[in-house]
């Protein structure tokens, strides 16, 4: 498999195994969560109390869960549909077993906080399959109309293996990779704090593209072309090149964009599953209580469309039904973009550097489009080379990322004709499903000339473009160069000891707030935060032997640059 682990880093089994630990914030939420101690507790005397959490995704079902728990009452409000981006969608006329992920469909093992919830209500997982995995049978490398077929990198032309080795070089260089890495295996705070420290200072102003063309390594324009059209991991990384180096570091350190798995049956399996699930230990509630249970009818509120600060710092929501209720505290994990427009908010909610903060959250955009076809015949062998009939395709072409997925060589299988970020993905805005559908046909027949994709499509395509959904607005952030200091702010709101009293008790989580975003990993971590900071809110506390991460933030706090 292609890594972005450079070659002087050789994983053995005795070594421990990588995670999301830091680096920004260094804390041990697996731990956290496998601790027999629980994430905490409450007063009795707040047993009960209702506490709004606004969004319905990941990280605000993971939140609710664990204040449910706790003994507190959560109140979800939801404008469309439970998930959030974990969003898994049928073909109409097709099996229901036959799906499509239109948000999250890949997760690595480093996501450990996640895996904790996905082994909690019993779900699968297997591999995923990413340009030249193991668990990819072929690969098809497209660029500038000539096709290279590849089951490992070693079938790709040299200047492949030259670009991969100038990547690894770089990161080496220019991030201390090696140290970096070998410091989030063995959970060495002083190392990590003390190697980032000095690359967030170094590093915050400096795009992803120029940090490579400051590389000896890539002083080819060649290999920075190659690299950003292809890549290593899940494929090419030029839609990322104007975002900040920082953000990724943090994939590359963290090993997110590798050995990725599935989750089998869908992603939105997880949030659905928690919304039903009756834990086995809980404060207060009676036994067989669920997220489901304390909901009238068992579904979320509506969408909310007001927030305001009332008397007693309290947060007052106003919901889609014209219902008003008042909360001695509130979550927001919805994408922060919806309390600039879609939510009519009272501008005393959040100190002002926090709304800056908001307003300068860059989201990249994002679209995919599948189709449901008969089987996976791309596993047919060419009579003439014994290939693959069709591969998995990187190209930089309209597609630029084809995903073939199956469940067997009998059953009906799908095809992600199209995974694409950014500008790419605005390209495709204007059409339709099924003008979509015809370009992209158009595009892989010039790859695959003797192969009749449309013949085996058995329904009609199904298709996101997440700039394009109201309620998101965007696919995940992304900073720009600059903008530390800003997801500095967002990340560390959970932390209300040092704000006014009237600015407290309303919590920000979701992925955008978290340093991973784009990964499920970073809404159950900030979820995580959220709900110390709701415990601490009500006078909580947790148990000696299981701090959490505000009980230790003062020791592990996101690096700090000065503002002058």
């Amino acid at each position: 498999m292609t890594s972005t682990v450079p070659n002087a880093v050789q994983h053995t089994d005795a070594q421990p195994p990588i995670t999301m630990f830091g680096p920004d914030f260094p804390y041990a939420y697996d731990d956290f969560l496998a601790h027999p101690a629980g994430l905490g507790q409450i007063p009795a005397t707040e047993h009960g109390t209702e506490v709004a959490v606004i969004g319905g995704g990941l990280s605000g079902i993971v939140a609710a869960y664990e204040l449910m728990k706790m003994g507190l009452k959560p109140v979800v409000y939801e404008a469309d549909q439970i998930g959030g981006r974990l969003r898994t969608v049928g073909f109409d006329g097709c099996d229901g077993d036959l799906t499509a992920e239109m948000g999250a469909m890949r997760f690595p093992p480093s996501s450990t906080a996640l895996q904790h919830y996905i082994d909690l209500v019993g779900l699968k997982t297997q591999p995923f399959p990413n340009p030249l995995a193991e668990s990819t049978p072929s690969t098809v490398v497209d660029l500038k109309g000539e096709s290279h077929y590849a089951t490992s990198v070693d079938d790709l032309p040299q200047v492949y293996r030259d670009v991969m080795n100038a990547w690894n070089s770089c990161l080496e260089e220019g991030a201390d990779f090696s140290d970096m890495n070998r410091a989030l295996r063995e959970r060495d705070v002083p190392k990590i704090r003390e190697i980032w420290s000095k690359l967030v200072e170094k590093l915050d102003n400096q795009t992803f593209y120029g940090f490579l063309c400051e590389s000896e390594a890539f002083k080819s324009f060649r290999h920075r072309e190659i690299f950003g059209q292809v890549g290593f991991g899940t494929g090419g990384w030029d839609t990322d090149f104007p975002n900040s180096i920082l953000e990724i570091l943090r994939v590359v350190y963290t090993e997110a964009d590798d050995h990725h798995r599935g989750i089998v049956g869908g992603s939105q399996q997880l949030p659905l599953r928690m919304w039903d699930r009756e834990p086995r230990k809980t404060v207060h509630w009676e036994p067989g209580t669920s997220l489901s249970s304390l909901h009238e009818g068992g579904v979320p509120k509506p969408a909310v469309t007001r927030l305001d600060r009332t008397a007693g710092n309290r947060v007052t929501v106003t919901d889609a039904s014209g219902d008003i209720r008042t909360y001695q505290a509130a979550i927001f994990t919805a994408q922060s973009w919806m309390l600039l427009s879609k939510i009519a908010c009272d501008d005393t909610l959040f100190p002002i550097d926090h709304w800056t903060a908001m307003e300068r959250t860059h989201y990249m955009e994002s679209s995919k489009l599948f189709v449901p076809v008969d089987r996976p015949f791309w596993l047919d062998k060419d009579e003439e080379t014994g290939r693959d009939v069709m591969s998995m395709t990187l190209t930089d072409r309209m597609t630029r990322g084809t995903y073939l997925l199956d469940d067997g060589p009998d059953k009906p299988a799908t095809i992600c004709l199209s995974y694409t970020w950014c500008d790419d993905s605005l390209k495709w805005l204007p059409l339709s499903a099924n003008e979509r559908m015809e370009v992209m046909l158009k595009s892989l027949g010039e790859i695959y000339p003797k192969v009749d994709i449309r013949k085996h499509i058995i329904g009609n395509p199904v298709t996101v473009s997440w700039e394009n959904e109201p309620y998101f607005m965007g696919a995940f952030k992304a900073n720009l160069p600059g903008h530390y200091r800003y997801q500095r702010r967002l990340f560390t709101h959970f932390m209300q000891g040092s704000l006014p009293e009237d600015k407290r008790g309303i919590f920000l989580a979701g992925d955008d707030i978290s340093w991973t975003a784009g990964w499920a990993e970073g809404a159950v971590q900030t979820a995580l935060n959220a709900v110390w900071g709701v415990m601490h809110h009500f006078g909580g506390a947790t148990d000696a032997t299981n701090p959490g991460p505000g009980d230790v933030y003062d020791e592990i706090a996101p690096v700090e640059l000065p503002e002058d």
